[in-house]
């Protein structure tokens, strides 16, 4: 079975149904966030999507276990035999800062195939956007010192935990505990120890000296299994005998308890024993609230290993984005826009373009939705990038997209940055396009109810 039969149900229905009774119809659809959960959003898994898209293809096994539904007839399954994605999807570059009712991608093909990529496409940029950002965030409240994505043992999934190490590197973190997500992207992996390892031996010491002996030049010992006082007392007395051999200790890890004040009273003893350069690591149900604070009281601390709050987004598990209709063209009638009506459910006709505009400095200062070719002040951050099903750039790889990042980061005003902050980034509507909007309600209104 492949991942072609990734989509809903529905996707199927409709396809057969626009395959008897519009074949020639020629669709175009929008992904955009619809509510702000977040003040930002880093927009992310396009390149997914369109890897996904271009090698899309039904199997003999797919199309048999669609047979056996008994819902689709042969003449639409021998169509899907011969299936294939040719049209042509614009997006903005990722990764790219965005915001609610900015379109994100535009697929403009026939019917049948804007539609059966629906589901995929929303599953790929729903999760890579919503880890995105939550490690962004919790980057950002880090201040510069170092985060380390340690969620495997706590995403959804295999390949939820992939995309936590990815996406986590690309918004900024310095490696990952995942081995898998080092091989597959290159991303520096990085781990401790675990109290079972502690454990497992009579004596602490006993254990963290084993440990330095296996691992004499990345040794970081975990200080709180018993007692984080005597823990950290218990690494000084190792790490005295590593000196010893010309060894020193890379850091203690403290994953409980107050970590402001271990890790003050864990730097004193540590500078007192003549280990300076001895980092301390905390971990332990972090967020970019507990981080902030931690920073903001000066706590001497110099990494940060966060696992379920930024593997699981676990505070906004999901961002709202949406694949809706904006134009069709039957018979070769030209481009009609449409839009949904549905209370609080509106959405932007038409195809569309994003201007961004920046100040002297290059900081973002606002950012307008206007129609496809209208002419805005500031830069166009649609661009096409699949034509006739094939994708048209090489895609980058996380290193380049993390650089890519850092600098629109950096372009973001200061105050969307903070968390305690109301600040509400300025997203306009066009005039063409508001008018367009407001006369389209009313024809929509007519056409369909008169």
């Amino acid at each position: 079975m492949s991942k072609a039969l990734s989509l809903d149900l529905y996707e199927l229905t409709m396809a057969q149904a626009y395959f008897k009774n519009k074949p020639d119809a020629y669709a175009t659809f929008d992904l955009f966030i619809r509510s702000a959960h977040r003040p930002y959003y880093v927009a992310c898994g396009i390149d997914d999507c369109l890897n996904f898209i271009e090698g899309f293809k039904f199997s003999e096994e797919d199309l048999g276990y669609l047979k056996d539904l008994a819902l689709f007839e042969d003449d639409f399954l021998s169509y899907l035999k011969k299936f294939k994605f040719r049209g042509e999807i614009w997006a903005v570059e990722e990764p790219e800062i965005i915001f609610p009712q900015e379109p994100i991608m535009r697929v403009s093909a026939n019917i049948i195939e804007a539609q059966i990529i629906e589901s995929i496409v929303l599953n790929k940029v729903n999760l890579a956007t919503t880890l995105a950002t939550k490690a962004a965030r919790i980057i950002l409240s880090a201040k510069g010192k170092a985060v380390y994505d340690f969620s495997l043992r706590r995403t959804q999934g295999v390949e939820a935990s992939l995309a936590a190490a990815k996406y986590s590197y690309i918004a900024g973190a310095k490696g990952t505990s995942n081995v898998l997500a080092g091989s597959l992207y290159k991303i520096p992996v990085e781990g401790t120890m675990a109290h079972s390892y502690v454990m497992s031996f009579d004596k602490e010491t006993e254990g963290f000296l084993a440990f330095a002996n296996a691992f004499p030049a990345k040794s970081i010992f975990l200080v709180d299994t018993y007692d984080v006082s005597r823990g950290i007392k218990s690494a000084i007395k190792v790490a005295k005998i590593m000196k010893k051999e010309g060894l020193d200790l890379l850091g203690i890890r403290i994953d409980s308890g107050d970590l402001a004040e271990y890790s003050k009273y864990a730097r004193s003893l540590l500078d007192q024993a003549g280990l300076i350069d001895t980092i301390i690591v905390v971990s332990g149900n972090l967020d970019e609230y507990k981080i902030a604070k931690l920073v903001a009281g000066k706590s001497p601390i110099d990494a940060f290993g966060v696992g379920t709050n930024m593997g699981c987004s676990s505070d906004s598990p999901y961002t709202d984005v949406l694949y809706k209709l904006v134009e069709i063209n039957i018979k070769n009638k030209g481009f009609i826009p449409t839009m949904k009506l549905s209370a609080e459910k509106l959405n932007l006709p038409s195809r569309k373009q994003l201007f961004r505009s920046y100040g002297r400095n290059g900081v973002m200062l606002s950012d307008s939705i206007g129609l496809f070719d209208e002419k805005i002040k500031g830069k166009k951050l649609m661009r096409k990038i699949m034509d006739k099903g094939v994708i048209l750039c090489k895609e980058k790889d996380v290193m380049q997209k993390r650089d890519i990042l850092a600098g629109k980061i950096k372009a973001m005003p200061s105050r969307l940055s903070c968390l305690e902050n109301n600040y509400i980034y300025p997203v306009k509507i066009s005039k063409q396009l508001s008018l367009l909007t407001k006369s389209l309600k009313e024809q929509l209104k007519k056409r369909v109810f008169d």
